[in-house]
């Protein structure tokens, strides 16, 4: 029986089931969590019993494995380091779940102190009665994960001097508001609306009584000196203040004062202004009894939750409510029991430090120009232990680290008076964790280089595969594409060809409207870019042309701030293909692609779009249709600010702290600084051109462009780019190189495949030169795909990968590269490899990805975006290529017949190895990437595992295809089928783990949070797709591969 269980415990089977049972339950976490809250997840599956269960059985089954195949040995030792790692990575995430602490400290600048606040919620219970003749407290701290969905029940029993009690769950509202339920046996309550903070506040004020909010004293029906008084006086409502204000009454604005100390007729549903509290009375006190709701909203972080408990003691039972949150002090509840007294508080418990920090000050850092676009915040702080003093600096990824407390730069108050400290206490849970990341980098890289692992194993059956081989099988590739529509523009305008004859005229060429291009602008990001990124991105953004006619962007732009009137019949606004509703309301053709700007608009200047996009916005889940009308108005919006000219901010502000830069516009602003010199430099420029064109003559007017260009140097030297940026930015825009590569690429990998099918059959020396010579061309793609990242990299000042379109073209680098990687071992994995990474580019290209050059977010101004999110995202590329050569290998057993049956082995065996090794290299790149961001995660905020979803996503990726590449060692999910299949199907996690983290769920690494996106039909059609490959596969394999 004994030895059952060890073999149940130490099997490849229980192994198998373990890898896919925790992936599939993390995925339900991230859902429970997008849908509901973390708490709910954490309840129903992080926190759960039976999912310690399952890491508790990783680790019995990881020790079962070391003993089971003596991973002890020498020549085992990577393999052994990879089991020891999670052993390590495991024991560490235990002792900080039930050892280490963490929480919240805010400060306010010139103010010490020695507490935060945890980040979890705790059921205080303070029992107070005599014990032996002394007054004794006794004190119960009970942590609480609560979720309106789940399952809260909880009963604590104890005693006091033999005396029992007990505190038992009633109820939990989350995000309690305060109502009154009408009842005529009730008491009277007046409601208050105020808003302290910019948020609404809701109160009712009991007769009687007399309430405190926001340190102003409210009292109804009861006169009360310091306080505003509401009284009730025969059939009339008055207010008595012991501060003097004013009111307006909404319905008319009629407005009157609150005169100190005068009893005044109470205006209902007027906003009040009284020292410095601005409330409103909407209605008239009513009879009732306080209840609490809900306001279901899952994403609210603010508003108090209610607790509500029952007390039990001598004989007595008492229902208390509690009010609290997490981070902050909750207002304690008392109740007595004959002969003990309770004091219950629900909410954030409170750590005490053994030392004390003050904030000396608080700095927020903005990008040039912006005011609310940081760039950095920081704390200038003094650690106070005893008579000890020592200065620290702490900003997002610099933490401060004293007596095995860590520090972080977690947020700051709105008016940036006070900053927001993550504190976290975890010494040997970070430190065991890292031992085990330690081993595991270690072990990785091994697998990848040590003779005796699996890897070089595979590597040595690949040879003898190749030396095997006669011939490569020919492969079928059927696509279609269908590219661009016929269009027949039918312009109603008969002013247009007047207004392109006005326009050639006026236009400058190109050599002046290259000196304008180089002119630096600040964009409402704060980004410094030359007028030609603009003109560029303004061209591609508008109309998806990098031109008009024969103008270029430069021309286009600098035209359109001589001559805006012009460019307003000017079709130039791109709509697509399909919404005759948008081209209804402009009153346009039916047919036509491009829109001027001035259909945008009735004859009395109203924005026609302006209906349909308020409902647009406001719809939780956009249709199609309003889809439309969105990236319609972003097209406006954009055009709007070259044709007003509020984009071209090309004048520094002198000595402006921010940097910033601003318009023509805003000249008039600034007339006691240097800028009053430019007052008429703009208007003059433009006259300058008029002439410059009719003359041919651009030296006046280069002039003036080089005086604003002395002049940017001169006041702006400071967030300037150098002039060798600009250049650069100037030719990465001029190629646009990514957008060419991805028809190179495909052509270049669809001809290399022709050629390598034709080579099976016939390898003559120019067939073989043909697809060496694409070998070599797609090479020299790659070396210019390397060059446009390089470039990105310098002209942005951070490495290429920091949003959606930067880790795509990123990708389609991996993919290449690791396609390249393998050109000795299968040539038609290189073609492969340039068909996926054009798909790759192609994507990165859609609508919805904006490669322009953005700021970074603060928390990424780090080394670590160059190391974590490098290796991550480039482990996608081996992943994306194991995926296409499974497809490949399926297509070949499909295609397998009598006749050529050993070949296709041969070649189906070739391609097998090369996509496990792709799937190991990927594996490795993952797992590394993953626990790198472990440590940054850790370093940033003191967590180095938080459930997020990105984080889990990507552990869910390494479960997958951990399983994937171990099913080997599970008997009826051997053979090359069985593999292939699976590498097709495990993409579709990398697919989550990219896509659908940053578009469907809600976490830090969510570039749509809040968005409701709908799955696209190609998912659905793909996964059929590859399930019908796959059974017809698995006919034709059963038939002449299964033994």
């Amino acid at each position: 029986m004994d030895k059952k269980i060890y073999s149940f415990l130490f099997s490849t089977r229980l192994m198998a089931c373990l890898f896919l049972l925790f992936a599939a339950t993390m995925a339900a976490g991230t859902f429970i969590e997008s849908y509901y809250d973390t708490d709910t997840a954490r309840i129903w599956i992080y926190n759960a019993w039976w999912f310690e269960v399952i890491m508790v059985f990783f680790v019995i089954n990881f020790f079962g494995n070391i003993k089971r195949y003596q991973l002890w040995k020498k020549e085992k030792w990577a393999t052994l380091l990879i089991h020891l790692s999670f052993i390590f990575i495991l024991v560490g995430a235990f002792i900080t779940r039930y050892i280490s602490f963490e929480g919240m400290m805010p400060i306010r600048e010139g103010a010490t102190e020695s507490r935060f606040f945890s980040d979890k919620n705790y059921l205080t219970i303070l029992t107070d009665g005599d014990y032996k003749g002394e007054p004794k407290r006794k004190t119960i701290e009970k942590p609480l994960i609560l979720s309106q969905v789940t399952n809260n029940d909880f009963s604590i029993t104890d005693d006091f001097d033999a005396k029992p009690y007990s505190v038992t769950y009633k109820n939990y509202i989350m995000n309690a508001t305060e109502i009154i339920k009408p009842d005529e046996k009730g008491e009277t309550f007046l409601k208050l609306v105020e808003s302290s903070n910019g948020t609404r506040h809701e109160h009712y004020l009991k007769s009687g009584e007399v309430q405190s909010l926001h340190g102003i004293l409210f009292a109804f029906n009861k006169a009360t000196d310091g306080a505003i008084n509401i009284l009730e006086q025969g059939d009339g409502y008055f207010i008595k203040s012991t501060f003097g204000g004013d009111f307006m009454r909404m319905a008319d604005q009629m407005k009157g004062l609150v005169v100190k100390d005068s009893l005044q007729p109470l205006m209902f549903r007027s906003l009040y202004n009284i020292a410095g509290a601005q409330f409103v009375l909407p209605e008239a006190p009513i009879k009732g009894k306080k209840a609490w709701e809900s306001n279901n909203d899952w994403k609210d972080k603010h508003t108090d939750d209610v607790l509500i408990v029952e007390v039990e003691a001598n004989g007595k039972k008492e229902e208390v409510t509690l009010v609290g949150s997490k981070g902050k002090m909750s207002i304690p509840q008392n109740v007595k029991l004959g002969d003990l007294d309770f004091t219950l508080i629900f909410g954030s418990k409170v750590y005490e430090l053994p030392f004390s920090i003050k904030l000396n000050d608080f700095i927020g850092k903005r990008y040039p120009g912006t005011m609310n676009s940081f760039s950095a915040f920081e704390s200038l702080v003094t650690v106070i232990d005893g008579s000890k003093k020592e200065d620290a600096h702490i900003f997002m990824n610099n933490i401060l680290d004293y007596k095995g407390y860590r520090f972080f730069q977690a947020s700051f108050d709105q008016d940036e008076k006070g900053t927001v400290l993550s504190v976290n206490h975890d010494f040997w849970g970070t430190w065991i964790t890292y031992i085990g990341y330690f081993l595991l980098y270690l072990a990785m890289m091994a697998i990848l280089f040590d003779k005796n692992t699996r890897f070089a194993d595979i590597k040595r059956k690949l040879e003898n595969v190749k030396k095997k081989k006669a011939a490569l099988l020919s492969i079928a590739f059927f696509f279609f594409m269908s590219v661009g529509f016929a269009q027949d523009q039918n312009h109603q305008r008969p002013s247009l060809a007047e207004v392109e004859k006005f326009i050639d005229a006026n236009i400058v060429n190109k050599e002046h409207a290259a000196k304008f291009g180089r002119l630096v602008i600040q964009d409402d990001g704060g980004r410094m870019k030359p007028v030609n990124t603009f003109s560029s991105e303004l061209l591609r953004k508008v109309s998806k042309s990098d031109h008009y006619r024969d103008y270029n962007s430069d021309q286009v732009f600098l035209s359109m701030s001589q001559t805006p009137n012009a460019w307003f019949e000017v079709p130039l606004v791109y709509i697509k293909r399909g919404n005759d509703s948008i081209r209804k309301i402009l009153n346009v053709d039916k047919d036509a692609k491009l829109v001027p700007f001035i259909s945008f608009f009735d004859e009395k200047g109203n924005y026609k779009l302006t209906p349909y996009l308020d409902e647009a916005y406001k719809a939780a889940i956009p249709n199609q249709f309003q889809k439309d009308f969105i990236e319609t108005d972003k097209k406006v919006v954009i055009l709007n600010s070259a044709l007003s000219g509020s984009i071209l901010r090309i004048f520094p502000v002198p000595n402006d702290e921010n940097n910033k830069w601003i318009s023509y516009l805003e000249l008039e602003q600034y007339q006691d600084t240097e800028l009053k010199n430019l007052k008429n430099i703009l208007p003059a420029y433009m006259q300058t051109l008029v002439e410059a064109t009719e003359k041919n003559d651009y030296n006046f007017a280069n002039e003036i462009v080089g005086g604003l260009e002395k002049f940017q140097i001169k006041y702006g030297s400071k967030v300037r780019p150098t002039d060798k940026k600009i250049d650069a930015e100037i030719l990465y825009n001029k190629y646009d190189i990514f957008k060419r590569l991805y028809y190179l690429y495909m052509i270049a990998g669809v001809m290399m495949l022709i050629f390598t099918v034709i080579q099976i059959f016939n390898s003559s020396k120019w067939v073989n030169y043909t697809v060496n010579t694409f070998h070599v061309f797609i090479g020299l793609l790659f070396a210019l795909h390397t060059l446009g990242l390089i470039a990105r990299w310098y002209i942005s000042g951070h490495a290429p990968w920091s949003d959606a379109y930067e880790s795509m073209i990123y990708v389609g680098w991996a993919t290449m590269f690791f396609g390249l990687a393998f050109d000795r071992k299968s040539k038609l994995t290189v073609a492969s490899a340039a068909f996926v990474a054009s798909m790759i580019l192609m994507i990165a290209h859609w609508n919805w990805m904006d490669p322009a050059i953005a700021n970074l977010q603060p928390v990424l101004n780090s080394y670590w975006l160059m190391i974590h999110v490098a290796v991550i995202v480039a482990s996608y590329g081996p992943f994306t290529l194991g995926m296409i050569l499974g497809i490949v290998s399926l297509l070949l057993i499909l295609l397998t017949n009598d006749k050529n049956k050993e070949r296709m082995n041969l070649n189906i065996q070739e391609i097998t190895y090369i996509n496990e090794m792709a799937l190991t290299i990927g594996l490795v790149m993952l797992t590394i990437g993953n626990f790198l961001g472990g440590q940054w995660a850790n370093e940033s905020w003191g967590r180095y595992w938080g459930w997020d979803p990105k984080e889990t996503w990507a552990l869910i990726s390494i479960m997958v295809y951990a399983f994937v590449i171990h099913a080997r060692f599970v008997p009826s999910l051997r053979g090359k089928w069985v593999f292939n299949l699976m590498s097709v199907f495990a993409f579709y996690s990398i697919l989550m783990t990219y896509f659908g983290v940053n578009f469907y769920l809600t976490g830090l690494h969510s570039y749509a949070s809040g968005d409701k996106v709908v799955t696209p039909t190609f998912v659905y059609v793909s996964v059929f797709l590859v399930s019908l490959l796959g059974v017809l596969s698995f006919i034709k394999y059963k038939k002449y591969y299964k033994k």
